[in-house]
């Protein structure tokens, strides 16, 4: 396995895994991996002959308070997870390669980027929009993975990538989850003993909220009493939890075959977010 460091090697290297016409398949990633990463991997290996593996922590994604210095960096670890999945290149760009002096250049996604997560984290999407396009432009891959558990995240690339004509197909792939029910995530890490066993109330009351709302009971009523639950079981705050459109993000008020539920909650120094199918 490659670990390549500058674009003009990342061009050489693609171009020398692309000799017979073989397709390639993009997994960006922030590092710090975990079995969610490992699952958008084998995923890739199924669409495409060679995969390739990014691994960049995008400052432009990170707020001026936020864990930007924090977050886990562990490089070695990673790329050996990588390897033993048979990926064939690593892209690990520094600061200076991927945003080198003068870089003046931001993409937004007007509309899907102030709700939800984007009404904490002002800004927050621009960054990631940002970093995306450059690695498509990067690698040029014909597919690239994205996991469900960040959806936001997935309809804006998706329609940054639409709208900005990137010939290749974005896929998600469903979240991973502990035996509790808790989302995978870098940031469980975080969690002391006592907060994780508490987390999982989280992924338990919005299933619950689902299997009311199919049941015909008020969604309005239900997301009351699923905050109440969540706070009760010792989380700090709820940033959010709404029933909105998959794609569109749109508010819902009934639970519809494009329908979803969306959390972000806080406990702890941590801030899990979250979602379901509700429908």
């Amino acid at each position: 396995m490659q670990i390549i460091r500058t674009i003009s090697e990342l061009r050489t290297s693609v171009r020398a895994l692309r000799t017979g016409n073989e397709r390639i398949a993009l997994v960006p990633t922030m590092g710090a991996l975990h079995a969610g990463h490992m699952a958008l991997v084998h995923e890739a290996q199924k669409l495409a002959d060679h995969v390739v593996a990014s691994i960049f922590v995008n400052p432009m994604q990170f707020g001026p308070n936020e864990d930007l210095d924090a977050y886990p960096r562990q490089e070695a670890t990673d790329t050996a997870m990588l390897a033993g999945e048979g990926v064939a290149l690593v892209w690990a760009p520094d600061v200076t390669v991927m945003y080198p002096r003068g870089h003046a250049t931001q993409i937004g996604v007007t509309g899907l980027d102030t709700m939800l997560c984007g009404a904490a984290r002002p800004g927050h999407f621009d960054g990631v929009a940002t970093v995306v396009a450059k690695l498509f432009n990067q690698v040029r891959p014909e597919v690239a993975l994205f996991g469900e558990k960040d959806w936001q995240q997935l309809a804006i690339i998706r329609r940054m990538a639409s709208d900005l004509d990137f010939d290749l197909e974005i896929i998600g792939v469903p979240t991973v989850r502990e035996a509790d029910g808790l989302a995978l995530s870098s940031r469980n890490a975080y969690l002391s003993a006592d907060d994780r066993k508490a987390a999982a109330i989280l992924p338990q009351t919005m299933r619950g909220a689902v299997a009311a709302m199919a049941n015909g009971a008020n969604v309005a009523a239900i997301l009351d009493e699923a905050r109440a639950a969540i706070l009760s079981a010792g989380f700090s705050s709820v940033d959010y939890l709404e029933l909105r459109d998959g794609t569109t993000l749109a508010v819902l008020e009934d639970a519809r075959p494009s329908a979803r539920l969306f959390a972000a909650a806080r406990i702890g120094t941590t801030r899990l977010i979250d979602n379901i199918a509700a429908a």
